[in-house]
């Protein structure tokens, strides 16, 4: 852009120069003294130049810095007469200097056609330009735009922001605890590797059934300070009316604090919908529940719900099956070896009540009778993960003299019938592998119980009551001696 503007500048600079030495430097090598306007063909005002010898024949002219059409600059020289010698000093002198007005001629017509040619390419860049500055104007117009937007946007992040400096203070706060925490930790991890090292010569197993032996340790503790022998049973108490004769209803003992849901079956075969509602107060005001299908219809009504599944006996057989509620599956299943079913020996009143499952302070048990028994009641404590049999006791009571019967810190209890005036008469103790008379009394409301279990957390007794869901309270005695503390 800046080479065509100085070829520019050059050619006009070089054209007055031209034009000052032909006005002042030509008349004054050829003895020019007087200077005359003419008009030339065309119409065009030219400058000539007259020579006046001193003698007229001699007379000649030289015509200069004209212009043609174009506007191009075009010295124009007049010869002398025929009549003047060629040979003349002069004459010689004006034929040179001709031609190097023509060679000069020349060189200013070469000289405007570069410079048209550039003055277009000029032209052309100078709407370029102007083209380029509009849109630098307008990029920069709009990057002002897109930053007062995007200053308005992160402002606003700001502003949304804000509220998190507080709890970063608190952050920093807890950061410090962090710090204290983890130097426990390094504590704590170098007294395990301690441990490990001394615990090296263990495999799984054993670890597993030292910790197996503390759990029940502890189990055995609290039994001590919790469990009792069994002095009294309450009124009942009606908590709902509902469903068929038969059926069974309860609440887990290990659910969660504030988890006080449900679980209602109703009937004793042939059925495997489980109802669960969300709370007491939601069973016993309204009839909103989610319905949960078991893989298999259970038999009896000896169901339990324990740690967030349910374990019951398949219909028709002695396989007992745990159902997780969390995973809707089967998470194990177990034949009951030599357990009778199909109301082989069933409580009192039938209903393919042969096997009951039931829980106390120390766990889950199976209530049952067997051929190798003579019928009598058979009880097992069962492992709730793998539902093995960890240890049995067998009675002297027939199974279908009972009329039902739960278990109580380890003490199996059983009523002497289901219908009429009822009474808990017969107790069997785990703990000392010895039974014994009692007589506690135990009111039957509606005359019909088909179901009846123990729930530890509550110290309640659920009983199915002839289509009412009933409630006791229970009284326990217990004296703990020095020894076993």
């Amino acid at each position: 852009m800046s080479v065509p503007l100085l070829k520019i500048g050059v050619v006009l600079s070089t054209m007055a120069m031209i034009t000052n030495w032909m006005s002042q430097t030509l008349p004054s090598l050829v003895g020019l003294n007087t200077t005359k306007l003419t008009a030339a063909q065309g119409g065009y005002l030219d400058r000539s130049t007259g020579v006046l010898p001193a003698n007229p024949e001699e007379s000649w002219q030289v015509y200069s810095s004209a212009q043609d059409s174009e506007g191009r600059c075009v010295c124009t020289v007049v010869a002398p007469q025929q009549s003047m010698c060629s040979r003349d000093a002069r004459t010689k002198q004006l034929r040179q200097l001709l031609e190097k007005v023509q060679n000069m001629t020349q060189s200013i017509q070469v000289l405007d056609q570069r410079t048209q040619r550039d003055l277009q390419y000029v032209e052309k860049m100078e709407v370029q330009l102007r083209g380029l500055e509009t849109k630098f104007r307008q990029v920069e117009e709009n990057h002002k735009q897109n930053i007062a937007r995007q200053y308005k946007a992160i402002k606003a992040k700001m502003e949304e922001l804000r509220p998190l400096i507080p709890v970063l203070e608190e952050y920093k706060a807890d950061a410090k605890l962090v710090l204290q925490f983890k130097e426990e930790v390094q504590n704590l991890t170098s007294v395990l590797s301690e441990l490990q090292e001394e615990m090296g010569a263990y495999d799984y197993e054993e670890l597993h059934n030292r910790v197996s032996n503390l759990e029940e340790r502890l189990r055995a503790c609290m039994q001590k300070l919790a469990c009792g022998k069994l002095t009294g049973i309450s009124d009942p108490i009606t908590i709902k009316t509902s469903g068929s004769r038969f059926g069974s209803w309860m609440t887990d003992p290990l659910a969660p604090e504030g988890d006080t849901r449900v679980w209602y079956m109703d009937g004793y075969h042939n059925n495997r919908f489980v109802r669960e509602y969300k709370s007491m107060q939601d069973f016993m005001m309204s009839d909103n529940f989610t319905s949960h299908r078991l893989p298999h219809p259970w038999s009896g009504t000896g169901q339990v719900v324990y740690n967030g599944s349910i374990y019951f006996n398949k219909f028709q057989s002695h396989v007992i099956i745990k159902f997780d509620f969390r995973t809707s599956s089967i998470s194990k299943s177990r034949q009951l070896d030599y357990a009778g079913f199909n109301n082989a020996y069933h409580y009192a009143w039938g209903g393919h009540s042969d096997i009951d499952l039931m829980v106390d302070e120390g766990g889950l048990w199976a209530v049952y009778a067997t051929n190798q028994n003579a019928g009598n009641i058979v009880i097992s404590k069962l492992n709730p993960n793998t539902l093995q049999i960890i240890k049995s006791w067998t009675t002297n009571h027939p199974k279908r003299s009972a009329g039902e019967s739960f278990m109580i810190c380890g003490t199996l209890y059983v009523t002497n019938g289901y219908s009429g005036g009822t009474k808990v008469y017969y107790a069997y103790s785990t703990n000392s592998s010895t039974y014994e008379y009692i007589d506690i009394a135990f009111q039957n409301k509606y005359s019909h119980i088909s179901m009846l279990d123990y729930n530890p957390r509550d110290r309640a007794l659920y009983a199915w009551n002839n289509g009412h869901q009933v409630l006791y309270n229970v009284t326990l005695f217990h004296v703990i001696r020095s020894e076993e503390l």
